[in-house]
């Protein structure tokens, strides 16, 4: 498998030079992607710009590295310019897969995902009802 990892602070790109991700592929691919996960990058970026094929093989691996991602509250994007491959990953029907154009949009998404990740994680417990004690609701202007 040719590919080249970039490191970042909130995220791990995976850049894939392989026309298809078929046969071996895959399995190489998931090995590496769990390697990123032990070392704690759940925010995954897959540039498969050369990509053209994909396999049921392909398909299930981007299904369980998605669900990897998700445990840790993260989430693999995968970036390509090819509209025939984009097509062809839409018709896998795999769920929580984001396909973006560029990798600036993919690093955006992963940016987002944690925002809203640390937003969803506040106390709801915020609310205390004694605080509004002596305060109604009017329907009056």
């Amino acid at each position: 498998m040719d590919y080249t990892i970039e490191r970042s602070e909130k995220y791990a790109v995976i850049t894939l030079k392989e026309e298809q991700f078929s046969e071996e592929i895959p399995g190489l691919f998931e090995e590496q992607a769990r390697e990123l996960l032990r070392e704690d990058y759940h925010n995954l970026i897959v540039v498969m710009n050369q990509a053209r094929e994909i396999d049921s093989a392909g398909v299930m691996t981007l299904r369980k590295i998605i669900r990897l991602c998700t445990t840790g509250l993260g989430i693999l994007v995968i970036v390509t310019q090819s509209d025939e491959f984009t097509d062809l990953l839409e018709d896998s029907s795999i769920p929580d897969l984001l396909v973006l154009p560029t990798l600036e949009e993919a690093i955006d998404a992963v940016f987002m995902h944690d925002l809203e990740n640390e937003f969803g994680a506040g106390d709801d417990d915020d609310y205390d009802a004694e605080d509004y004690e002596g305060i109604s609701e009017s329907n009056e202007p």
